[in-house]
């Protein structure tokens, strides 16, 4: 889950935010409760310390005001080695019974929160884990806090299989200027949609059922879910780019996301099979926008964004591994990166699993 992925859209998602509310913030459009969380899903950060939760099981998005406003002291980068094995120690257990699904940054604090599960299957406990910039760890209550659900229509059905598809019923998330975006899977006939829910949460409508042509695949596709997405504006209009298993990259306009609507995307770039993207950036660097786009089996792309608004829609075939569309080069020195998330202007919070076994957060600078 989907995070919040530039400076400038930051400020952009405050600006929305804050005009959509009551004069008193954000938590004027809570009340305070337990959310009801049963699994472990995407997450990502508003402004001022609220943080959205993904709950893949319950279909549903919850906001929680963290209360973490406060610019960490410690400053610097930040860097856990073994953070599977600590919070693992942290709740009780061993680092074979946990799983990091997410890590988001919050941009009010610079401290990382990461969304685990602790145990396997659909019955894994969610537990909430804040790390600080002096690495220490600690288990973030959701007992009475300020917060708001919004529970989503047409989930998947529930399932023990090898795919259950309830537990894609939300892939990624993100919150921009007053709506937060939900990608997953319905129950509907074309399964994969994207959702733009307004903030705070009074009504969630139907969503939006996509397709995209699959160069790899050589055919059109409305089953396959959005794996990872950002919000990118091109020529000034709001857009998500988004990649799909295999690996296409789409472009989505926000204008179209219309409640009960059919959409195609418009494939911009094919960029190899037999790989999954696990967590997709957006920043900039030296006047230029890239992304930054970490995958099962491919490694870490940087992938230029110039000429995405002309870039021809791929509707071949594009075999044998083939790539097509936007250019990209293969960050080298980058190996097993599973989560990341913009840290600052010039840095990323990493998640990396180690051949040996456990997983590091790591800060880099932004390639």
């Amino acid at each position: 889950m989907p995070k919040a992925r530039t400076v400038a859209m930051a400020l952009v998602a405050v600006v929305g935010l804050l005009a959509s509310l009551p004069s008193n913030g954000v938590g004027a459009a809570l009340s305070k409760g337990s959310p009801d969380w049963k699994s472990a899903g995407p997450i990502a950060f508003g402004p001022d310390g609220l943080l959205f939760l993904a709950d893949t099981q319950g279909a549903a998005i919850f906001a929680v005001d963290t209360g973490d406003r406060q610019l960490d002291s410690a400053g610097g980068p930040l860097k856990v080695e073994g953070i599977d094995e600590k919070v693992a120690a942290l709740l009780g257990t061993t680092r074979d019974r946990i799983a990091i699904n997410d890590l988001a940054v919050n941009p009010a604090s610079g401290r990382a929160y990461l969304s685990v599960a602790r145990g396997r299957g659909p019955d894994a406990t969610p537990v909430l884990v804040r790390v600080d910039r002096s690495g220490k760890l600690e288990v973030v209550a959701l007992d009475d806090v300020p917060f708001a659900k919004a529970t989503l229509s047409n989930p998947p059905a529930s399932g023990n299989g090898p795919r259950n598809a309830r537990a894609e019923s939300i892939t990624d998330l993100a919150f921009v200027n007053g709506r937060v975006f939900v990608a997953g899977l319905s129950n509907e006939e074309f399964s994969s949609r994207l959702l733009a829910i307004p903030y705070p949460f009074t009504t969630t409508e139907e969503g939006t059922s996509v397709e995209i042509y699959h160069g790899a695949h050589g055919r059109l596709e409305t089953k396959s879910p959005v794996r990872t997405f950002v919000p990118y504006e091109v020529k000034g209009e709001p857009y998500l780019l988004a990649a799909y298993t295999c690996t296409p990259l789409v472009k989505f306009p926000v204008s179209a996301l219309k409640p009960g609507a059919h959409l195609k995307g418009t494939t911009v770039a094919e960029l190899g099979n037999r790989n999954k993207p696990l967590d997709l950036i957006v920043y900039q660097k030296d006047g230029k926008d890239y992304l930054l786009l970490a995958n099962s089996s491919r490694g870490v792309m940087k992938i230029t964004t110039d000429n995405v608004e002309s870039t021809p829609a791929i509707e071949r075939p594009i075999r044998d591994g083939g790539r097509a569309g936007l250019p990209y080069e293969t960050i080298t020195d980058l190996k097993g990166v599973t989560q990341l998330d913009e840290l600052d202007k010039g840095h990323a919070l990493i998640l990396v699993q180690t051949p040996d076994g456990p997983s590091n957060l790591e800060t880099i600078a932004l390639p």
